[in-house]
């Protein structure tokens, strides 16, 4: 019997099938025998593949259904690719896995990765099937390829023979990921960003350099590599959690993290594959259009790029339908129509209905993102303890930055008036003094100098005042252009050569044009580079803020956490700690899984802090669709107290992982690495500095006025024109022709996180 029954999933592709299909089967079988994968014992007895499973499992089925369109000599080589790595994935399951033999495993990999050659490199003869058929591709594909492509295809190599370590790891330690942790690894591991440069090989056409890396392009890759694993958990767990052991599927993730059983938890593994492809398709066809003009791409640029995401698109279509088919998944009924809308009745209308019920699951998503009813009363969010095992310290340079800070923020004008903002500004000074950005500096840079302090508090002001900015000045009149042509001017006043900045038109400019002096004047041009990508990024995240607010669209959830990062300012923040007292640190430390994940838990405990704390401010009085309880509450379609405990499970299991990674998984990293004392010093001091920085979050959130009702019904108050400040008594103008006065009050206090 099936572990469960499969979901209706969500297929608004249908699927085609290569004309060469029978072509692919003989050469991938002949292939798969002279590279020796029919006769390779299996430890435990027996062969890890013999001709009746290689025939059974039919990965030229596979391809001939993910790459309908390309000619047999190119499907031929994109089905020994996909032989090739379905075997690497069961040979390293049955020698390595089973037995636990991570220094046999590691070593295995190592070896492996040599077959990746650069230009006119010679690899050593192959030892193993798996050695033998990567050494044969690469000969056969990377020479037709550019040298871009190469880099981002070995990459995703890499990742996803490397980080089967960590499911190793993890079957060892009897754990099973949250799932946060779970998403952002399934990637690395389990070769849908391998598969998506694969299809760039098979359309015959590569993405340019300069828009592979933008947001559009990474949010088509993750929502594919998302949605193809997410279907390949719902297949495959009855084989990898009850036959194989395996704990490294998102089905039982959910069983785990959300306590429901094997059904339930498919169902929701389905929800969130819809929501998946859902978020692909937004960004198909409103972001990557956007994007081509934006960099007045080429028409053989934008030829390429349509190829492309027509080939992801038959990818997830060609593959639901093997799924469907292979005997290596769990498949009963994954061919027949599935339940849902009706469709059309009558005569002639039967072949329309199954297609009808295939759209049902995606309709019904995006319905439910787009009519979340705004400005709701909620009332005070109650909060249970949250999980917080780190003390919190406080620089004692408090006093003194708060007063410095009061005059800095007056001095870039953020409590000066501003054209369109009504009467006031974004901000006041009794409204800045509460929000004591200083205090929240103070704890997350305890050992900080007086100048150092100052700069810490100023970039959380400038940070925090233009989050404010953006939706106040550009949302309340949906003026995406103006906001656009806003972000676009602040790499000016970021010289990476400390040059002259052009004259600052608001208090945005004027803010980053100062600290940008104070700040990178110390750095090497390398870190400063990567400074400055940092705040890009966040100030670009606003503007992925105003475009949900402007469709009135919830976010898809990872979506969402992953953009979260960025809009708190995170990334920001962590990137200017990390560019500084890091010189005996290798680079490629902080590019690692460790490294990734240590900082992206501690990221999300505080994201996710802000967003409890600011519930009521955000769904309330703002309308925000941007808050991770709400996006909980969408999705799930939960009461926002059971929501709210889910985000403080999240909370809690990301903390969890933090402590997890600083106990295992960073002793391990300092002896993969052989880093010297100075080194591992330097990293354990980082850790030690993202202790302070959640625990410093969480304590300003609990004594900062600018989340609780009163401070929000005070900001809400008429202005009084004498001293151009809220005054502190609730009023609003009524009667005829009022209205818009109403509005501009709201208007001009909506304030995101």
């Amino acid at each position: 019997m099936q572990a469960f029954e499969l979901p209706h999933f969500y297929l608004p592709h249908p699927a085609r099938l290569n004309p060469h299909l029978e072509r692919a089967r003989e050469h991938s079988m002949d292939w798969a025998r002279r590279m020796g994968m029919l006769d390779t014992p299996a430890p435990r007895g027996g062969l890890v593949w013999d001709e009746a499973t290689l025939a059974g499992m039919d990965y030229a089925l596979m391809c001939a259904y993910t790459h309908p369109d390309c000619d047999g000599p190119t499907l031929d080589l994109v089905t020994d690719w996909y032989v090739w790595v379905f075997f690497f994935d069961d040979h390293f399951l049955e020698q390595y896995k089973y037995s636990r033999d991570f220094a046999g495993a590691r070593t295995f990999l190592d070896r492996l990765e040599e077959f990746m050659t650069e230009d006119g490199e010679r690899p050593r003869e192959p030892d193993n099937p798996a050695e033998a058929g990567l050494a044969d591709l690469w000969r056969r594909t990377v020479p037709s390829m550019s040298a871009d492509w190469r880099r981002r295809f070995t990459l995703s190599t890499h990742n996803l023979m490397v980080e089967s370590m960590w499911e190793l790891d993890n079957i060892e330690r009897d754990r099973v990921a949250n799932p946060i942790e779970y998403i952002q690894m399934r990637r690395r591991v389990g070769g849908a960003p391998w598969s998506a440069n694969l299809v760039e090989v098979a359309v015959g056409a590569e993405l340019p350099d300069r828009l592979a890396e933008t947001r559009p392009m990474r949010v088509l890759a993750d929502t594919f590599s998302d949605a193809v694993h997410l279907r390949n958990d719902l297949f495959s767990y009855q084989r990898e959690v009850q036959e194989e052991g395996e704990n490294s599927n998102a089905v039982l993730v959910f069983e785990r993290f959300f306590g429901r059983p094997a059904q339930e938890a498919a169902e929701l593994v389905n929800d969130l594959l819809t929501s998946r492809l859902v978020q692909f398709e937004d960004t198909a066809l409103g972001e990557v259009p956007a994007l081509l003009a934006e960099h007045s791409a080429a028409p053989h640029e934008q030829a390429g790029v349509a190829a492309y995401v027509r080939g992801l698109q038959d990818w997830q279509a060609g593959g639901h339908e093997w799924h469907a088919r292979s005997n290596r998944y769990m498949n009963q009924g994954a061919t027949e129509p599935a339940g849902g809308l009706a469709g059309p009745t009558g005569l002639g209308t039967s072949a329309s209905r199954p297609a009808v019920a295939a759209l049902a699951p995606g309709v019904r998503r995006r319905s439910r993102q787009h009519l979340q009813e705004v400005l709701r009363p909620v009332g005070p969010l109650e909060l249970p303890d949250l999980y917080m095992p780190f003390p919190f310290r406080t620089n004692p340079h408090i006093d003194a930055a708060r007063a410095y800070a009061v005059d800095w923020a007056r001095r870039m004008g953020f409590f000066d008036s501003l054209p369109g903002v009504e009467i006031a500004g974004v901000w006041n000074e009794r409204q800045f003094i509460g929000l004591d950005l200083a205090h929240c500096a103070a704890m997350i840079h305890a050992d900080a100098s007086y100048e150092q302090l100052c700069v810490s508090s100023d970039w959380l002001a400038w940070g925090t005042y233009g989050d404010d900015f953006f939706p106040l000045v550009f949302g309340t009149t949906r003026n995406a252009a103006a906001a656009r042509l806003c972000n676009e001017r602040f790499p000016a006043f970021m010289p990476l050569d400390l040059g002259p900045t052009p004259e600052p038109t608001n208090p945005m400019e004027r803010g980053l044009a100062d600290l940008w002096r104070r700040t990178a004047g110390p750095m090497n041009p390398a870190a400063r580079a990567e400074f400055r990508t940092a705040v890009r990024d966040m100030t670009t995240s606003w503007l992925w803020e105003l475009d949900n607010q402007a469709h009135h669209r919830v976010p898809d959830p990872v979506d969402y956490i992953e953009m979260r990062r960025m809009t708190f300012g995170s990334d920001m923040t962590r990137s200017l700690a990390k560019l500084t007292g890091f010189a005996d640190v290798p680079a490629e430390i902080f590019r690692t899984r460790t490294m990734r994940e240590l900082e992206t838990a501690a990221q999300d405990y505080a994201c996710f802090t802000n967003d409890l704390f600011s519930y009521q401010k955000e769904i309330e009085f703002e309308g925000e669709v941007h808050n991770l309880v709400l996006v909980v509450e969408n999705f799930l379609d939960l009461d926002r107290f059971t929501a709210r405990d889910v985000v403080v499970d999240l909370m809690r299991a990301r903390m969890e992982q933090f402590e997890h990674i600083l106990a295992h998984e960073m002793p391990r990293l300092f002896d993969d690495f052989d880093l010297d004392e100075s080194a591992r010093g330097a990293l354990l001091r980082d850790a030690e500095g993202m202790k302070e920085w959640m625990s410093g979050i969480l304590e300003w959130h609990r004594k900062c006025v600018r989340y609780t009702e009163r401070e929000q019904r005070r900001l809400r108050a008429p202005i009084d024109p004498r001293e151009g400040v809220p005054v502190d008594h609730a009023w609003s103008p009524s009667g005829l022709g009022t209205s818009a006065a109403r509005l501009a009050t709201v208007s001009r206090t909506r304030i995101p996180s």
